[in-house]
């Protein structure tokens, strides 16, 4: 079975992890090299097929230089769908849903999951232990609810909004976008620890500065080549400004109500970067 960045399996039995494999997920090192890291963000992040290799036990130390070349692969086809289907004259709003049902069949709404069990976590509970609780509730209540309709609006409505300015931009941008966001989330398991010792989000560990840097650096060549034959460089550098913010803003929130991260407060920051990276370049395409 292919691991998400949540702290539930489909079933929504939470699996069990102990501590060592936690630190063994953190300290790890490839045998293989880029490829097999890649694979391994293939196999956390998507469902995409990802081939015969034997499983490894995930580690984000790994993965964060090789995620921007999995999210790559991830995006690419979504963003296909969405360019084709509005350069060959479908209605912008109908490309943009037809696009995002795309890249949530590929990535089994993680980031949607996780946002919804977030917001019912963190605005739903009223203490450290009971936000926990809601959030490994597989069940949504009013705030998950709330949270993954507009977050879904919103991925509508910026796509379709740049699919009606230029197919191949609306694609080029959203690509970018996603991998901008997986990378840039990775902030939030390199920051604070984990705040529950189970689940697969503990498992995975947490990333190192020098690779952290790495997998960002990556992510922002990428988001550049694909976005800035689009628009401007200052709408660039403004987007990668308020991610900033947002990611600090997110961390700090984090800390103060859970007192460190899940795996769904991770895919809950990466669905919101996404969005803000989409809502900001759509003003300047």
């Amino acid at each position: 079975m292919e691991l998400q960045l949540s702290d539930q399996r489909e079933d929504g039995v939470e699996p069990i992890i102990t501590p060592e494999d936690a630190r063994t997920a953190e300290t790890s090192g490839s045998s293989d090299g880029l490829f097999a890291d890649t694979v391994m963000a293939l196999r956390f992040f998507s469902r995409l097929p990802s081939g015969d290799r034997p499983h490894e036990a995930p580690s984000l130390g790994r993965m964060a230089p090789a995620l921007p070349f999995a999210s790559l692969l991830i995006g690419i086809g979504p963003a296909l769908i969405l360019s084709l289907l509005a350069w060959a004259g479908m209605p912008p709003l109908v490309c943009a849903t037809l696009a995002v049902i795309a890249s949530m069949l590929v990535t089994g709404a993680m980031s949607a999951d996780a946002l919804a069990d977030s917001a019912d976590g963190l605005f739903g509970g009223h203490e450290q232990k009971r936000r926990l609780e809601i959030m490994k509730d597989s069940r949504h209540g009013t705030y998950g609810v709330s949270a993954l309709c507009l977050y879904v609006v919103g991925l509508v409505a910026a796509l379709g909004a740049m699919a009606d300015v230029n197919p191949l931009a609306a694609g080029g941008v959203w690509l970018a976008a996603g991998i901008a966001s997986r990378s840039v989330a990775l902030w939030l398991p390199f920051r604070l620890p984990a705040a529950r010792a189970g689940g697969v989000g503990a498992a995975a560990g947490r990333p190192a500065l020098t690779p952290f840097c790495i997998g960002v650096g990556f992510a922002a060549a990428l988001a550049f080549i694909l976005a800035g034959p689009f628009t401007s460089l200052a709408a660039l550098i403004l987007t990668a400004l308020l991610l900033g913010l947002l990611t600090s803003g997110w961390t700090v929130l984090c800390e103060r109500l859970v007192g460190g991260q899940t795996g769904d407060l991770s895919g809950a920051l990466m669905g919101l970067c996404e969005l803000l990276a989409l809502a900001v370049l759509a003003s300047f395409v």
